[in-house]
């Protein structure tokens, strides 16, 4: 099982101008059926340097919250840095007065239940090295209140 992140967004711009070796975009959605509680237009697959989205910040539960890199919960410095390029390219479309959304979720077969977990995320008040997902929820992004 991989990690699929989905990202939607109301600009038309092209994310793929944003690859890197940690981090690449594209428009080839995952059949999944969490792909429906996108919400803008434009959809894009994040997927990582593992070819799915597996090699970004990821925890089980959002119990742990978002926080920087801890020694007692070891991170590996390619997922800390994809995930910093990651949040990076998010607050680049919110400063522009898009709107922005994903789903991190687990690979399954489209009868799976969707994840309904919600998040409204302010990136305001999250630093680049502070943020993660969380598998199975729908995060909204906010640029500040």
């Amino acid at each position: 099982m991989c990690y699929i992140l989905l990202l939607s967004t109301t600009s038309d711009r092209d994310l793929a101008q944003f690859n890197s070796e940690l981090v690449r975009f594209t428009r080839v959605l995952p059949k999944i059926a969490d792909a429906q509680l996108l919400r803008h237009a434009h959809r894009w697959y994040v997927a990582s340097k593992a070819g799915c989205s597996c090699t970004f910040r990821h925890l089980h539960s959002r119990d742990l919250g978002f926080g920087r890199p801890v020694d007692w919960y070891p991170e590996e410095p390619d997922e800390i840095d994809a995930t910093i390029e990651l949040v990076a390219v998010i607050r680049s479309l919110l400063d522009e007065g898009e709107a922005v959304d994903c789903v991190d979720t687990w690979q399954h077969h489209e009868d799976l239940p969707i994840s309904e977990a919600r998040l409204e995320i302010d990136l305001s008040s999250i630093s680049d090295d502070e943020f993660r997902l969380f598998e199975n929820h729908h995060f909204l992004f906010q640029a500040g209140s």
